[in-house]
């Protein structure tokens, strides 16, 4: 776990005031959502899609590397009177375990190896919900990192799960049409493993 880094996001999170809205990903395919089941929000920093799955019902895990926006996470829960379980976690030294969750949620995090870990440690019929920054943006809107290898390029996060995982919902809008309306600089993908077969449930 790089330590500097560590700190860096710690007074981010400890600046901070208010609270991020949840993802689009989630906020617009609430429907595509498991009723019960493990979940897990990976990099979750103060963990707005946490509270959103564990509201419906979820058992949720939120996972992320800062001690302080795991704490400002407690207590919100607290607060709302919902159940998380946080660990303080480097997801990327440790990934989730194979066939671990019903949903495993990423929002605004980019780390391209950790791609085949998270099919693998979804559930059969477990849903991945994927929302990050591209590198287009409209000209004056630039949101997310400054470096271009934290960004999604054209349609990549189709080719980093699907195959193995089936599409169901996918949006990116690049910079067709009349780039100052939409949603852009953006992308976001809701994915499902295929149930087990037959032969693999005996």
């Amino acid at each position: 776990m790089d330590r500097e880094w560590q700190r860096q996001w710690d007074a981010r999170h400890r600046a901070r005031e208010g609270w991020p809205e949840p993802s689009r990903v989630l906020a617009e395919n609430a429907h595509l959502l498991p009723a019960t089941g493990e979940a897990v929000d990976l990099a979750c920093g103060l963990g707005s899609d946490a509270l959103l799955l564990a509201a419906r019902g979820l058992r949720v895990h939120g996972w992320d590397f800062s001690p302080v926006a795991l704490e400002r996470l407690r207590a919100r829960a607290a607060a709302q009177g919902l159940s998380i379980e946080t660990e303080l976690r480097d997801v990327v030294a440790a990934p989730p375990p194979a066939n671990a969750f019903d949903l495993i949620n990423v929002s605004h995090f980019l780390e391209r190896s950790l791609a085949p870990a998270l099919a693998v440690a979804l559930r059969p019929g477990g849903l991945l919900c994927y929302q990050t920054f591209t590198r287009s943006q409209p000209p004056g809107q630039c949101r997310g990192p400054d470096n271009p290898a934290f960004r999604l390029a054209e349609n990549e996060l189709l080719g980093l799960f699907v195959p193995p995982l089936r599409l169901l919902v996918y949006r990116e809008e690049s910079l067709a049409g009349d780039r100052y309306l939409g949603w852009r600089g953006m992308a976001l993908l809701v994915a499902r493993k295929p149930a087990a077969s037959p032969e693999e449930t005996k």
